[in-house]
């Protein structure tokens, strides 16, 4: 078995601290540059802000947020093997306004009574997550809330969101939307 790989926080009360990746296949961390460019368009703190991360995979997004002055940062991942990651990088860092939870991030989606500020949606390429998240993710955030996604084609809004800024880093395209309005 590879030894864990590592990825750092590239901002806020943790910089430079290393986060475990776990060795799950398809798990791609965000890169550096593109998480900088990511916490750039949100402003560098989050100060207070209620954030999940879906798919967390490595959880990189939800513990720059944390890192940054997020109030919470909830992080929904199935993989056995990455959660084990999570929860050992949580403890790292102490980071007790990070939960992490065990489950699917759309039946989550689909049954929690939170709401959220902030979303970093970021699933594995190629089977239409962020499509299938996007409108359940609408209902948990209320208007001028902020959704990141990540895929391997450019996305269009979807219905109640606005694009607010977009970009690509090589075959990586990332989009930041605005919700424009409250689901009722």
């Amino acid at each position: 078995m590879n030894a864990p790989r590592h990825v750092r926080i590239v901002g806020g009360a943790w910089r430079s601290r290393l986060v475990e990746v776990a060795a799950v296949p398809g798990l791609r961390p965000t890169p550096d540059r593109v998480r900088e460019t990511l916490f750039n368009w949100l402003g560098q703190t989050l100060d207070g802000l209620a954030c999940l991360d879906l798919f967390a995979g490595s959880g990189i997004l939800g513990f720059e947020a944390a890192s940054r002055g997020a109030a919470s940062a909830t992080l929904i991942e199935r993989d056995a093997r990455a959660l084990a990651a999570l929860r050992r990088n949580a403890e790292k860092l102490a980071a007790a306004q990070v939960e992490i939870v065990r489950g699917d991030a759309l039946e989550f989606l689909a049954s929690t009574a939170r709401r959220f500020n902030v979303a970093f949606v970021d699933p594995p390429y190629r089977q239409g997550l962020v499509e299938q998240a996007m409108p359940l993710l609408a209902r948990v955030m209320p208007s001028g809330a902020l959704a990141y996604a990540e895929a391997e084609t450019p996305l269009a809004p979807p219905a109640g969101w606005r694009v607010f800024r977009q970009s690509r880093a090589g075959q990586v395209h990332f989009h930041l939307f605005e919700r424009t309005e409250t689901a009722t």
